[in-house]
């Protein structure tokens, strides 16, 4: 049972928070050229979607943007088989795959969808973009772009709406609640 809630992010600071981020993936990677967007489901793949959208304003080319499933890659749920779709992304070996994540934490499902972004080619080059990092880490992963660092405690959970699939744009903490990582 969720108890209290917290709002961290409104509409505005999420939508300033994906531009900022943006323009700093341009920055970092020359331009969008070669660059291939992947989120992670389900709310990455909303967030990618914003990310690819202002990066084709900025550059005139919209990157392509994948749905990762993650879901049979990941090493703290050995039940599940590995029975996600992959995406096809062309030319991979020439390509930058930025993964793109609304909450990092323990950094098991980066883990994963590193694992899933392997089995489809080897990549140039692979980065990281999350909304949220909150800490945590049990494992060594670091995003490349955040949008806003969150410390918070192992019993506080980060809630991230966004409008495509939940009728919102925000983020909250959330104390008293079932983790669903």
């Amino acid at each position: 049972m969720e108890q209290k809630k917290a709002e961290i992010m409104d509409e505005g600071a999420m939508r300033r928070a994906i531009n900022r981020i943006s323009y700093e993936v341009i920055e970092r990677n020359h331009g969008a050229t070669d660059l291939v967007l992947a989120g992670i489901r389900t709310r990455g793949v909303y967030l990618a979607e914003r990310m690819a959208d202002k990066i084709a304003e900025v550059e005139g080319t919209r990157p392509q943007v994948v749905s990762l499933d993650i879901t049979g890659f990941r090493d703290d749920h050995p039940e599940d088989p590995i029975a996600c779709q992959l995406p096809q992304i062309d030319d991979i070996p020439q390509k930058t795959v930025l993964i793109v994540d609304d909450v990092l934490s323990t950094g098991r499902t980066v883990r994963a969808a590193m694992e899933a972004v392997l089995h489809m080619g080897r990549a140039q080059r692979i980065q990281l973009a999350a909304l949220i990092d909150r800490g945590h880490r049990e494992l060594p992963i670091r995003p490349d772009f955040v949008g806003k660092n969150l410390p918070t405690s192992r019993t506080e959970l980060v809630r991230v709406y966004v409008k495509e699939y939940d009728g919102k744009d925000s983020v909250f903490i959330v104390t008293g609640a079932q983790s669903v990582e």
